[in-house]
């Protein structure tokens, strides 16, 4: 699909950083969650988020964070989003979104067709959500995907990305099934956990453009 946005998430140093935004990403993630591998202390992702440029949006990715750490993770790291990947209530990421005027998304594990009805419950207080495989080992960044054909004539209340499981290999035939506006990558190009592979995502940016 033309114009799909690329989010490459879980970034960790200036070098991948720089690969990203060299390659097209609309979209850069840095993860504040400590049993990632991809885990960045705030002062950390604030570092790396001073070097994105202003063509290219930051999303800081919190795990049922408290209100005290997500506003200290708002005030030191300055995001444009906030990806919210826990169980999070819809009307937390409204009141985020009312306070701080920034943007709010929310990750929802897709296991079956029924599951997309909770999507609905985000409208109006998500600015968009991720839908992801369902959570594993970790919230995310398992390399595992959903069934793609579960979106298959699918109406999206509210604006949406694809994750899961997405690689430089298959994010095109993603798109082509799906009709993703957005999509999101972490594992799929590492070369070991929280290990990013500058050609991988300099690959994954090309595919999801052609």
């Amino acid at each position: 699909m033309a114009g799909t946005l690329v989010k490459i998430c879980g970034l960790s140093t200036p070098e991948t950083l720089a690969s990203a935004v060299g390659a097209g990403a609309s979209h850069v993630g840095f993860v504040h969650f400590p049993k990632s591998p991809r885990h960045l202390a705030l002062a950390d992702a604030a570092m790396l988020r001073r070097q994105v440029p202003g063509h290219v949006k930051a999303v800081l990715l919190l795990v049922n964070a408290d209100t005290a750490l997500l506003a200290e993770a708002v005030r030191t790291v300055a995001p444009d989003v906030v990806q919210f990947h826990g169980a999070e209530p819809p009307e937390t990421l409204a009141r985020f979104r009312a306070e701080t005027g920034r943007e709010a998304w929310r990750a929802l594990a897709v296991r079956d067709a029924e599951s997309l009805a909770q999507v609905a419950a985000f409208r109006g207080a998500a600015d968009r959500v991720l839908l992801d495989a369902p959570a594993t080992a970790l919230p995310g960044g398992n390399g595992t995907a959903f069934d793609w054909s579960l979106l298959a004539g699918w109406q999206a209340p509210l604006a949406w990305g694809l994750a899961g499981g997405l690689t430089p290999a298959n994010v095109g035939e993603a798109i082509r099934l799906t009709g993703a506006p957005l999509v999101d990558t972490s594992s799929g190009v590492e070369r070991g956990p929280g290990i990013k592979d500058v050609d991988k995502i300099a690959a994954f940016c090309k595919a999801a453009r052609l």
